[in-house]
């Protein structure tokens, strides 16, 4: 690892969680979906609770959407969201919706596989996007677009990165997420259901990726930016199926995975670090998420389901005075759990409580969830008919 001052920061900031175990799941009282492991592991105050529907106002923002599978806010009030399936970028304002772009000749759609992750930057009118292709063989890769001043049409497009391996289409990720503190972008993979591409370096499935937003090129102070292989790309590696990626006020990286039959997991990323996913031989669904008997040090994921899963899936911080207690802590949408929780971490990373709104329990799946600038929480559903996006902030 080339340490610069990037990384070195990083490093400093998390030095005191790396390699720490912590509590793995919620304590009792939570809601169904939560492992029995590390119950006792929560100090009797920070107990799980379920906040009463009088505390939520709910509104639908967008409807009549299939699949939605990310949602970022643009200027003047907009927002814009991808479709999966239909490979399908819309704005929607004012309770309307409008096509951006129909991408259907670009993107290749195959099981979880699609138009998937988004990411926006407001001020330069930049779109960026993960989405499968089927050019020069099936894969998944990142474009990125310009928009116009009116929000009205993509153009300029260019690929940012390409080749993330995919095969039936099955663990594509692929969650996008710009840092606030560089020029990067964080890009989440999935491991395709490959054995061995999550602990391979030189693969870029079940990574977490950094590159620069613009040009695409690993980033100079990434952990092993000196390779002249795929590797120099990679952040962090030995993850399975990486469906969020959230940056805390403090400036630190956190990613959210789908488990196989349980551990769904949150984790802090650590540059370089192993997160114990090795499937192998074969696919091996059996082995641990998190696999301790691995050589070297693997990273204990911050906060677990247990068994079963409850398909963890996109995660944002949450900020405002306005929320009470659950500011600062980091809302999890959850598939098939339907629900959202609301992860409660220390400054080391330590996980303190988790609350379950029953009112968030009634949308079904619910996919992404963003932060938009007032604090609201925009999220999408994805039951697949009648998906829309929700604005949600505390009464």
């Amino acid at each position: 690892m080339r340490p610069t001052s990037r990384t070195t920061r990083l490093v400093s900031a998390l030095t005191a969680a790396v390699g720490v175990a912590l509590p793995a799941t919620a304590p009792p009282g939570s809601a169904a979906g939560v492992g029995t492991a590390d119950r006792a592991a929560l100090p009797s105050a920070h107990r799980a609770v379920s906040a009463g529907s009088s505390r939520w106002r709910v509104r639908t923002v967008a409807r009549g959407l299939q699949h939605p599978w990310d949602v970022q806010p643009a200027p003047g009030g907009r927002l814009v969201v991808t479709e999966r399936d239909r490979a399908r970028i819309s704005v929607a304002r004012d309770g309307r919706r409008r096509t951006l772009a129909d991408l259907s000749r670009l993107v290749w759609v195959s099981g979880e596989t699609g138009l998937m992750s988004l990411a926006v930057d407001a001020r330069s009118r930049t779109v960026w996007a993960c989405h499968g292709s089927a050019k020069g063989g099936h894969h998944v890769q990142v474009s990125r677009w310009r928009v116009d001043a009116r929000w009205r049409r993509l153009g300029h497009r260019r690929t940012v990165l390409t080749d993330l391996p995919s095969t039936s289409g099955r663990h594509g990720g692929c969650r996008l997420l710009l840092d606030r503190d560089s020029d990067a972008l964080l890009v989440g993979t999935g491991d395709a259901a490959v054995g061995t591409n999550p602990r391979d370096l030189d693969s870029l499935g079940g990574k977490v990726l950094r590159v620069h937003r613009r040009t695409g090129r690993p980033m100079a102070d990434n952990p092993f930016a000196d390779a002249s292989t795929p590797r120099r790309y990679v952040l962090t590696y030995g993850h399975r199926n990486v469906q969020g990626l959230a940056q805390r006020a403090d400036g630190s990286l956190w990613s959210v995975e789908h488990g196989s039959y349980r551990d769904d997991e949150v984790n802090l990323l650590v540059p370089g670090g192993d997160y114990g996913w090795n499937p192998v031989p074969g696919y091996d669904e059996s082995v641990p998420m998190t696999d301790q008997s691995l050589p070297g040090v693997q990273q204990e994921a911050r906060w677990s389901s247990g068994d079963p899963t409850i398909a963890t899936s996109g995660a944002s911080w949450v900020h405002g005075k306005q929320w009470g207690r659950l500011d600062g802590t980091l809302a999890v949408a959850a598939l098939k759990g339907s629900e959202m929780l609301f992860l409660r971490f220390d400054a080391d990373g330590r996980l303190t409580s988790v609350t379950r709104p029953r009112a968030l329990a009634r949308f079904g799946r619910l996919r992404s969830v963003t932060s938009a600038r007032d604090g609201d929480l925009l999220v999408t559903t994805d039951n697949g008919v009648g998906d829309r996006v929700l604005r949600i902030s505390p009464r």
